[in-house]
């Protein structure tokens, strides 16, 4: 079988957690009889494959999408996508609805965020299926803390945040949280996505924050910093979970994390969540961490969500589509 994978031209310029898994997928499919190309826009070769699958539902995707129904090829759409009653006024949703109901199965990252876009955007239930982020097997492997605080420097305690520099990721109100631990390091890793924003961070954060920049997602750099962190905070305006969430449970970090979300249905027990509105509510979460409750660490994130696991299901997903076409 054939799959063709396509996203927006900027996907790659900032990447996030939709082109690792992206890559992940086209990394782990051949395994299961899959062969997966990239989308070259030069050269398209839409007819020479068995199903379209496109990432993501930025303003614009539903032309791309439209275009691959006209051909009369299958089509897979991965939404990554956390839309409540509460915020849909928020998005374009005649345009998500459009570009969603063109899909023939549309893939989310957990059965909540499937149940969520069904209900909101007035689409089958049966048209989603929950597919699970996961994790590369490296990151259950042990890794040096001290790898990472020698390259740096860092000698003290520390909470370790590893994303895009956004206004969704939520920096801001984690550096205002940690003013609360002076004596605590707060570390980012990511791109830049919004610049303007990364500066709002430092200036808040002063000294206390430490921005490196990107880290290879392959390097061992970064397990080591997941190894070496006290806490591990993403407190996201909203994650479908955060891949760097599971990569950081997996090294047994300590895991301060969204309520807003499905990162509750990954980790359950296995963290504590907090109000990504609230500072305070953050503030507690890393105290809990810091003071009380030195058990929240998770030393046993399950390996069903390694990659060679959870591509499974996207595996038998394709196949029956392949059948009924």
């Amino acid at each position: 079988m054939k799959v063709l994978f396509a996203t927006y031209p900027m996907a790659f310029h900032t990447p996030g957690g939709g082109e690792v898994q992206l890559l992940a997928y086209k990394k782990h499919l051949p395994a299961f009889g899959i062969d997966v190309s990239l989308f070259d826009p030069w050269n398209p070769r839409f007819l020479e494959h068995d199903i379209v699958h496109f990432y993501s539902c930025v303003g614009g995707s539903s032309h791309f999408c439209a275009f691959v129904k006209q051909l009369g090829l299958p089509l897979v759409v991965s939404s990554s996508l956390w839309i409540t009653e509460q915020t849909k006024d928020q998005y374009p949703l005649s345009e998500i609805r459009a570009q969603l109901s063109l899909a023939d199965r549309v893939i989310t990252n957990s059965n909540m965020e499937c149940e969520t876009l069904a209900k909101v955007l007035e689409l089958p239930r049966e048209k989603f299926v929950t597919v699970y982020n996961g994790v590369e097997e490296d990151f259950f492997l042990p890794a040096d803390p001290n790898l990472f605080r020698d390259q740096f420097g860092i000698k003290g305690r520390f909470v370790l945040n590893v994303g895009n520099i956004e206004p969704r990721k939520n920096q801001l109100r984690l550096a205002e949280a940690m003013k609360a631990f002076p004596y605590v390091q707060l570390i980012l890793i990511g791109h830049a996505r919004t610049p303007e924003y990364l500066q709002q961070v430092l200036q808040t954060g002063g000294k206390q924050v430490s921005y490196l920049g990107p880290l290879d997602h392959n390097s061992p750099l970064l397990r080591s910093a997941y190894s070496a962190c006290d806490v591990f905070a993403l407190p996201s305006t909203l994650e479908t979970p955060g891949l760097a969430a599971l990569e950081a449970g997996a090294q047994g970090a300590s895991l301060v994390l969204t309520s807003e979300g499905s990162a509750t249905e990954y980790f359950e027990k296995n963290a504590i969540f907090i109000d990504p509105l609230s500072s305070e509510s953050i503030r507690q979460g890393i105290d809990r961490v810091l003071t009380e409750d030195p058990g929240a660490r998770n030393h046993n994130l399950a390996k069903k969500f390694a990659w060679s696991n959870t591509v499974r299901n996207l595996v038998d997903t394709y196949q029956a589509m392949s059948a009924i076409v």
